[in-house]
């Protein structure tokens, strides 16, 4: 099964979540994974993934700009909607922000809003929505723990896509 694991930062706080979502869903039998930035996606990438996790720092409690276009690209780039092909396709979300109350709930919310509304199947790991990380406070950066979260989840993703791939091979 293929899993797209991609994302965007500029810090590299966020990109250091999506390669231990990366090692996680690697660990799972029979996945095949591509990390890739939100930018360098291709309809190809997306099209042929099993799942799809992605990755945003916090702006404003919201995804980046360039995770929103992502999205938008999904439709007007990659021809996604109106056949809904990411239909039955699991996704999941991972965030980065610097307080702990930054807004990562409703930016993983975001994510998951677009992926639901392509009628993907949402999946979580690692915390309610989705797997995040504060990056500023008394110990800066992501600590041990936020990246086993982002572990998990890539572990459930992989899980999850290899039970429906079972269920429904295409």
């Amino acid at each position: 099964m293929k899993i797209l694991v991609t994302y965007h930062s500029l810090s590299g706080n966020t990109e250091r979540m999506a390669e231990a979502v990366v090692t996680g869903a690697q660990s799972v039998s029979g996945a095949q994974v591509l990390l890739k930035r939100v930018g360098q996606v291709t309809a190809e990438d997306l099209l042929s993934a099993d799942a799809v996790v992605v990755g945003s720092p916090v702006y404003w409690s919201n995804m980046s700009g360039e995770v929103k276009t992502f999205f938008d690209n999904w439709q007007f780039k990659f021809g996604v909607f109106p056949e809904f092909k990411m239909k039955n396709k699991v996704g999941a979300a991972f965030a980065t922000g610097g307080q702990s109350s930054s807004g990562k709930e409703v930016t993983l919310l975001t994510i998951l809003a677009a992926m639901l509304g392509n009628q993907m199947i949402v999946v979580s790991g690692g915390g309610a929505f989705g797997a995040s990380a504060t990056t500023e406070g008394e110990s800066p950066g992501i600590d041990r723990r936020e990246l086993a979260e982002a572990k998990a989840l890539g572990v459930r993703v992989a899980e999850v896509a290899r039970l429906i791939k079972v269920a429904s091979p295409r």
